[in-house]
Formats: C-alpha cells, sequence, structure tokens
C-alpha cells in the first residue's frame, strides 16, 4: 500500500510565511490525494483593519507554497477554491479555503529550483549591505508579478526610501496606541529564545534583532515610546534593524474581494521566490500597509494610484544582508487536521 503522501508535503510546505508567524492554515486530507485547506481563525489577526483580507493574502501565500512543494516532489495541485467572506466571530473557528488535489507530475528541472528556493526562502530584518538588485532581476520579478496580474514598481532614490522607512517606524508606535492592536501584537512576541523555541510560532526578538530583555520592558511601558529621551532610544534601536536599506518595492492590483485577496497572495509568493533564486531577501512592511494613515502617506509617497479596485497592498525591503535567524515553526502534526476517508 502506498503511504498518503500528505506529511511528507506538509513538512516542508508549513515553512509557508504567514503574518506574525501565526501559521493559521490547517490541511484534513480525505483519502491519499485529497485534503481540505482551512483558514484557523484563532489565529488570524482581526484586530488589524485588514485582518479579513490578509487572511485571504496567507491563504494564497500557502497554497503557492504548497504548490512549489508538490511539484519539486512528482505533483501537480488542482485546487477547488470557495472564496468565501471570513467571520472572526464564527461559531466554526475552520474557515474554508476550499480543497486540493493531487496529481502525479514529472518533475522538471524549473520545479526542483523552486522547491530549492522554497527551502532557502527567509525573511530578513537584519542590516542590507547597501547594495542595489541588479536591473535584470528586477526585470524578472517584474515579469513574475505581471504574469499574476500584478505591478511591481521600486524605488531606489535615497529620501524615498528614507521616509518609507521612518513611515514604517512611525507605524509600529502608532499601532501600540490602538489597544487591540497593541493586545495582538503582545500575544505573538516571543522575549527568549527559550519561549520561541517552545511556542514555535510568533515574532521572536532574535529575529527581530533585539534584545528580549528590552523588547520585553519596552512593550510592557508603551508610554514610553513617546517619551522624549526613553523613546529616541527605542527608536533608534529599531532603526538600526534598517541599515543599508537601498531599495523598497511594492505590488499593485486588484484587491476588492477573496478571490482577489488569494490570488495576490499566491503571486506574492511566486514574487519572493522568484528573488531568492537569485540570492535576494526580503521583508515585509505590512503595517504600512493596514494602518489607514500610513498607508495614504506611502501611497502619496510613491505616487500610487488606488482606484477601480485596485490596491497598492504590499510594501517590503529588499537587498542582501547576512544570514537571518532561521524562524521555529510548528511540527506538521500541529497542522494537519485528522484525516477522512474520501
Amino acid at each position: 500500500m502506498t503511504p498518503s503522501p500528505w506529511p511528507d508535503l506538509i513538512e516542508e510546505a508549513r515553512r509557508y510565511p504567514s503574518p506574525h508567524n501565526s501559521q493559521p492554515i490547517k490541511v484534513q486530507p480525505v483519502g491519499d490525494l485529497e485534503a481540505r485547506v482551512y483558514y484557523d481563525l484563532d489565529l488570524g489577526l482581526p484586530a488589524e483593519s485588514y485582518g479579513i483580507p490578509f487572511g485571504h493574502v496567507c491563504a494564497g501565500v500557502f497554497l503557492e507554497s504548497l504548490a512549489a512543494v508538490a511539484a519539486g516532489h512528482g505533483f501537480a495541485v488542482v485546487e477547488d477554491l470557495r472564496h468565501a467572506d471570513m467571520d472572526f466571530g464564527a461559531a466554526n473557528r475552520l474557515h474554508p479555503i476550499g480543497t486540493v488535489r493531487l496529481e502525479p507530475a514529472p518533475v522538471t528541472a524549473e520545479a526542483s529550483r523552486r522547491l530549492e528556493a522554497f527551502r532557502e526562502r527567509r525573511t530578513s530584518r537584519r542590516p542590507y549591505d547597501r547594495t542595489l538588485v541588479p536591473p535584470d532581476v528586477i526585470a524578472r520579478v517584474r515579469d513574475v508579478a505581471a504574469a499574476g496580474g500584478q505591478r511591481f514598481d521600486t524605488t531606489a532614490e535615497e529620501q524615498t526610501v528614507h521616509d518609507l522607512v521612518h513611515i514604517n517606524q512611525a507605524t509600529l508606535f502608532s499601532d501600540l496606541q490602538n489597544d487591540a492592536v497593541y493586545a495582538e501584537i503582545m500575544h505573538w512576541l516571543r522575549f527568549s529564545r527559550e519561549q520561541a523555541a517552545a511556542t514555535a510560532d510568533g515574532l521572536s526578538a532574535e529575529t527581530m534583532l533585539m534584545p528580549g530583555g528590552i523588547l520585553k520592558l519596552a512593550m510592557a511601558h508603551r508610554e514610553w515610546w513617546s517619551a522624549p529621551v526613553v523613546g529616541r532610544v527605542i527608536r533608534s534601536i529599531y532603526l538600526n534593524t534598517m541599515r543599508g536599506v537601498r531599495q523598497l518595492g511594492w505590488l499593485t492590483g486588484p484587491f476588492d474581494g477573496p478571490a482577489d485577496y488569494v490570488e495576490a497572495g499566491r503571486t506574492f509568493m511566486r514574487v519572493w521566490l522568484e528573488f531568492t533564486l537569485h540570492g535576494v531577501l526580503l521583508h515585509p512592511f505590512g503595517t504600512v500597509i493596514t494602518n489607514p494613515d500610513s498607508h495614504a502617506r506611502f501611497a502619496e509617497a510613491v505616487g500610487v494610484v488606488e482606484t477601480e479596485g485596485r490596491m497598492a497592498w504590499m510594501l517590503f525591503r529588499f537587498g542582501h544582508s547576512a544570514e537571518p535567524p532561521f524562524p521555529h515553526r510548528r511540527p506538521a502534526a500541529a497542522m494537519l487536521l485528522r484525516e477522512e476517508s474520501a
């Protein structure tokens, strides 16, 4: 009897990136080659103004991650998605994303390259080395985005980069004044290596490159962030991790309902893998998008036009840095639900 491929595929696919490293996707095998995919609402981020859209974006990121892993193991993934709105107040805490089915397929050289890129992909919050990403790589990423219906734009203009980095910093300070967002951030912060390893999720102080004790003290006293002296010290520590940033990129495209959100997430993962294939690291500035005031400042700074359901929905820094710490992930068993009969 041939063993089910799902445990091996999920063992790799569980490395997909998710907001706050919350890892909300659950997979329930139905027989050997089919599975139901769910979004665990208890692991979502409802306090954010775009909590629902980015829940679907996360689902799209996972689906593309699964496709990359499956292709590298000899399977094509056929999807049947629901595209229903999420309700964070629903009694059923597992929101159905849809059903996926595996079909045997030859492993191509491109599939092997993408699987290796998925294995190597990291978020780097380390200082970057100020080297520009070559134009041919930018062109490749632009083509990947366009194939998914998205427009990829980038800037290396020094003042614009400076302004957007500082908008990102100010957004964090602003969000800490929102009680719901603050509570959500505190829920996902991990202040020590031991805590991060024990929970295998969340935002660890180590990956954020901040001393755990300082981060814990500063977050416990959010009023300090606006104090004249202490606030300046905290801001300087945070900005220190942004040293060397030369380029920022953003994606603009359809963002007007669950189907758009899922496809946006899928395209973002393809963009991320394309960067990884060329040794380029990135770090999303998610809060700039989800904070309404910061989003408006960002859109004005780069001159983006958001009309007819199109939105600049993703902003990130990209470039080269020292190898970032490897983030923890929960084991595959925590992601797999009990198998049901076909």
